[in-house]
């Protein structure tokens, strides 16, 4: 389980959490069960790093009129059933989190691990919209993407947006496409 995964366990347990410096604020109804605490508590830096990642100086509020808008030229423009453009929409929130948080990179290395080259598995450069490239090890690809793609879920849905069932995992279950 990763920190997007622990989030999402405490948002289906109807736990509602930010963040407050370096601490987690939990919200809830009624107390939530120690397991879901424990799985908190065991993410708890990976669950506040992802939720600082958040601020990109879009509210809630700007999230949701973007999926709205996306949603709505998809459906009624592109004539979609309203399942169909809700997951084309939260398709677009996805993609423009990922753009407006940027993964962090270190020179020669690989994006994922952190290692340089390995002899079976050299790094390959994952193109961006920066000056230079960013390097990736084939290997790491899938479980990266997945990571990542997890994030951009579960801070959406801090922000209220929940990915529609028909929303794809691209990387499928463990990372594996």
């Amino acid at each position: 389980m990763n920190a997007a995964e622990a989030l999402q366990t405490a948002r289906g347990a109807a736990v509602r959490v930010s963040i407050d410096g370096d601490d987690l604020m939990l919200e809830a109804s009624a107390p939530p069960a120690a397991s879901v605490l424990e799985i908190i508590s065991r993410h708890k830096a990976g669950i506040v790093a992802l939720l600082r990642s958040t601020d990109d100086r879009w509210s809630a509020e700007d999230w949701q009129v973007f999926f709205d808008e996306r949603a709505g030229i998809l459906e009624f423009d592109g004539g979609l059933s309203r399942g169909q453009a809700e997951a084309h929409a939260f398709g677009c929130c996805v993609v423009e989190w990922l753009i407006r948080n940027p993964a962090c990179l270190v020179p020669g290395r690989c994006l994922a691990c952190g290692d340089s080259d390995h002899a079976d598995d050299p790094l390959l450069p994952l193109d961006t919209e920066r000056t230079s490239s960013v390097w990736i090890h084939s290997g790491c690809w899938a479980a990266w993407g997945a990571d990542r793609q997890g994030g951009a879920v579960a801070a959406l849905a801090v922000m209220g947006i929940a990915a529609p069932a028909e929303f794809p995992n691209y990387f499928g279950k463990n990372g594996k496409t």
